[in-house]
């Protein structure tokens, strides 16, 4: 699947991220990451998705936060709910960071990159960190590359992950240092890293 229908598949469910039940998750590691710096400068977030909970947990920690997702629907349900926030509906593949960040989050989002273009993703994250800039994300605990389709949700998603020794390789190459790894829904394989740019 391309990004592209990735977008179209969240478009068709994007109201059930609205579920009050979701607004707590990956609040608590968010938190965490939150502690590797000072508070406040300019935030990302990638596939930002409907609810807004991470832009709201950043803005009250002083950041100004930029939403990005491929999906129009989501778009349109954060805008929304956070008004005073610019959002970019676009591909992370071929979207380019205007500035540099000192706080990005990717929750849940760029585990949806096709395989060939998951390195690249990394590495344009990374570089778009400003110094001591952190990065939160989210991955499949998995040791070697692999991609998936399903249809769990209902329509269908593709996923992808490189491993952890290629992402661990990669975020290094890009003057990153990973401050965090967790399976912190064990004994899924549902992993949370945290880097820092050196």
């Amino acid at each position: 699947m391309q990004p592209s229908e990735i977008g179209q598949s969240y478009d068709s469910i994007a109201r059930r991220w609205l579920e009050p039940h979701l607004e707590s998750n990956g609040i608590r590691q968010h938190e965490h990451a939150l502690k590797f710096r000072p508070d406040g400068g300019s935030a990302l977030d990638v596939g930002s998705g409907c609810s807004g909970r991470f832009i709201r947990l950043l803005q009250s920690r002083g950041y100004f936060v930029e939403g990005l997702d491929v999906s129009a629907q989501m778009i349109a349900f954060a805008q929304q709910r956070n008004p005073d926030v610019t959002f970019h509906h676009a591909d992370i593949c071929e979207w380019s960071p205007p500035r540099q960040y000192d706080f990005i989050t990717a929750w849940d989002s760029i585990w949806h990159v096709p395989l060939q273009h998951h390195e690249a993703v990394l590495q344009k994250l990374c570089g778009a960190l400003s110094p001591g800039g952190i990065f939160i994300w989210t991955t499949g605990g998995l040791d070697e590359p692999s991609e998936k389709h399903d249809s769990a949700m209902g329509p269908p998603v593709y996923y992808s992950v490189l491993g952890i020794p290629k992402t661990l390789e990669v975020i290094a190459d890009a003057g990153c240092i990973c401050r965090h790894l967790e399976y912190d829904q064990y004994p899924e394989k549902h992993l949370t890293l945290i880097a820092q740019k050196t």
